[in-house]
């Protein structure tokens, strides 16, 4: 694991030493990605630096090292991530009349030799691995971007004059002295209806992310060249939707069994220590399962609790480590605590990014890398096998919206507002002794409201906007700014068979890399800490998608197949029960302990100052969350993350190596 940068300068003005000086002080920047190595390549005849930080986790020494070389010499590789079948290629490389040969034991060195036997593009599609690269080909003097295809490894790249500029971070490309940080306004508008800003955007303008599942190459001779796609989601469902999976239940069960088994499997290779993520819900114990079970020691688990009941997680999560026999460590963590990770929030995310559960990310995160350095996380399960509300209710919810009169469903929005969020928490807690185990749910005002808002939509892709979208039209608090199109627009996502697996389709593109899978690399990389996704092995995605929808989604219940499988191993009855998670109370923290702090980042002539809001929107927000009118947590908190970012932004370009550097050891609680 690492972080990567480098760039292609076309005025050929510099020295090699010039060049190298700037591509290191871009991977500086990413020390905390990478903590144990730094190494720079420039060819100053082509205008070119590589650079990375390298965190070790295969191949300790020195052979593993990066920038590396093909053994030709053509091919000059700087990568992020870990490629899991890399012994299995290595195997198929080393045999036949032009067999390879190998000095280390890393994976990057088997990068390069399938790149020199195969091709680029043919070496990605074999690659079963969470990877962003760049590579420079010596030989028709190209540079290609590369990232995987779920995009679990960020690269962002930007197109300035007379320099391409890439790296992991924005914060490596705003070292590059020929930075443009103009910001996009259209993007502040997609991060507010999102919480985060989805790919191809960014936060700057003439800056892009790669999407996910692309190549880019580009010439020394001009950039002018766009992002092709290796692999497609969309590709995978149309074939799924022409053959679904034919055969019974149990032998589907056997065979999800066996390929999530070996998508462990593949995980557990390192040459540190290694761990995983446990909350105890479905996903992540299904993970420890098959971990430990091919585990020939005790697996290490960690989670996090709080001392609310309500928020709480741990005590699931010690229940399914104890069933298991894992080295289980868990941390409960007060409100104080939790709170002490908001001031690092914009420094670790270096984009607007407003998903509150990034709070106990990184403080599990933290907690594991005390012990470990390559923990295993559950994420995408609710994706690919249809574990959110949204999913089990999608088909009821289009079907009602059909057939209920358009006014009809006003009449019903206006009355369930007509009581604030807190007021229907209250109204659910009173209730829960006497209600079933099925309607006890997390946040209910807040879903209720959501329910609300979603009643005048008309359609299975409006519908979905709403259930997603804090910040409906955006444009109420933006002066002149309308969002860009994204994953959400067009028809690529038609022809589906039902409700449910469009948005299922939708979460996928979208929502899981753009947030959940940002969410994950940040906070684990600001400890210097690799996270693994073996729910993303795009084998797993691929026959999750021939399954019919009966086989995820039973009687409103998500992710059915999996928990069979997860019976296997832990009992029904720790597992059969509502889904809890460590939840963060913006809303209480907003109007008590985190108060001043808004204040400050909502003051009005702060606000008019900087020029980006409308002030008088978010006033009259800011004042009815406070006296407890409406609950506003979710939009204020967008607007508050903004803020802190453009606070953390308008630090000089110089200063990122200083501060950069202390991002683990204070989240470590060490500074």
């Amino acid at each position: 694991m690492c972080g990567i940068s480098g760039f292609l300068d076309l005025s050929y003005i510099n020295s090699a030493n010039e060049l190298r000086s700037i591509a290191m002080r871009m991977a500086e920047t990413l020390r905390h990605r990478g903590p144990n190595h730094a190494g720079v390549w420039a060819d100053a005849e082509a205008g070119v630096a590589l650079s990375m930080r390298r965190l070790a986790i295969l191949d300790l020494s020195p052979a593993g090292h990066q920038p590396m070389q093909s053994s030709s010499g053509r091919y000059v590789l700087v990568f992020n991530g870990e490629i899991y079948n890399y012994e299995d290629l290595r195997g198929e490389l080393s045999k036949g009349v032009q067999a390879c040969s190998f000095h280390g034991n890393s994976d990057t060195e088997v990068m390069l030799a399938a790149f020199e036997k195969w091709g680029i593009e043919e070496s990605v599609v074999r690659f079963n691995g969470m990877f962003a690269f760049a590579v420079w080909d010596r030989h028709d003097r190209s540079l290609t971007l590369g990232r995987d295809r779920f995009g679990e490894k960020p690269l962002y790249y930007s197109r300035t004059g007379r320099h391409f500029i890439f790296g992991s971070e924005l914060k490596a490309l705003r070292a590059h002295p020929g930075f443009v940080d103009e910001l996009d306004p259209d993007a502040i508008a997609l991060f507010l209806r999102h919480s985060c800003v989805p790919a191809p955007y960014s936060i700057y303008r003439n800056t892009s992310k790669l999407p996910a599942a692309t190549l880019l190459k580009v010439s020394a001779r001009d950039f002018a060249s766009s992002p092709q796609p290796y692999w497609s989601l969309r590709e995978v469902v149309n074939g799924a939707v022409s053959h679904p999976l034919e055969c019974d239940e149990q032998e589907a069960i056997e065979q999800l069994d066996w390929i999530l088994r070996d998508a462990v499997r593949i995980r557990m290779r390192s040459d540190v220590p290694l761990g995983a993520f446990l909350s105890g819900g479905i996903d992540s114990s299904t993970i420890v399962s098959l971990m430990q079970t091919q585990s020939r020691g005790r697996v290490r688990t960690f989670s996090i609790g709080s001392h609310d009941r309500e928020l709480d997680e741990a005590k699931e999560a010690s229940q399914v480590a104890r069933h298991l026999g894992t080295e289980h460590t868990e941390l409960y963590v007060t409100s104080e605590e939790a709170m002490s990770v908001i001031p690092l929030l914009p420094r670790i995310y270096d984009e607007p990014f407003a998903d509150p559960s990034q709070i106990p990310t990184i403080l599990v995160s933290q907690l594991a890398r005390e012990h470990v350095t390559v923990s295993l996380s559950g994420d995408g399960g609710d994706e690919l096998f249809g574990g959110y509300s949204r999913h089990a209710w999608g088909d009821t919810l289009s079907r009602s919206l059909r057939h209920l009169p358009l006014l009809l469903r006003k009449l019903g929005a206006a009355g369930i507002k007509t009581m604030p969020t807190d007021s229907w928490d209250y109204l659910f807690r009173l209730c829960k002794p006497i209600t079933p185990v099925r309607w006890h749910q997390r946040m209910p005002g807040y879903k209720l409201h959501k329910l609300a808002s979603i009643l005048e939509s008309q359609g299975t892709h409006s519908l979905y906007e709403k259930l997603t979208s804090h910040w409906l039209n955006p444009e109420m608090i933006l002066a002149g700014v309308s969002s860009p199109a994204t994953m959400l627009h067009g028809d690529h996502h038609q022809g589906l068979r039902s409700a449910a697996e469009e948005m299922m389709y939708l979460d996928a593109v979208g929502y899981l890399p753009d947030d959940i899978l940002v969410k994950l690399d940040r906070a684990t990389m600001a400890v210097s800490l690799e996270g693994r996704v073996p729910l993303l092995d795009h084998r797993v995605a691929e026959f999750a998608w021939r399954l019919p929808l009966s086989m995820r989604l039973r009687q409103r219940q998500g992710k059915w197949i999996l928990r069979q499988v997860l019976h296997r191993y832990v009992p029904r009855e720790i597992i059969d029960r509502p889904k809890s998670g460590f939840g963060v109370p913006l809303g209480t923290w907003l109007r008590g302990p985190l108060r001043d702090w808004a204040e400050s980042l909502l003051n009005e002539s702060r606000l008019r100052q900087d020029g980006y809001f409308n002030v008088v929107p978010i006033a009259k927000m800011w004042r009815e969350h406070l006296f407890g009118k409406l609950n506003w947590e979710y939009h204020l908190w967008d607007v508050l993350m903004f803020q802190a970012w453009l606070d953390e932004s308008r630090r000089k370009p110089d200063d990122q190596s200083v501060y950069v550097q202390g991002i683990a050891n204070v989240a470590m609680g060490s500074a």
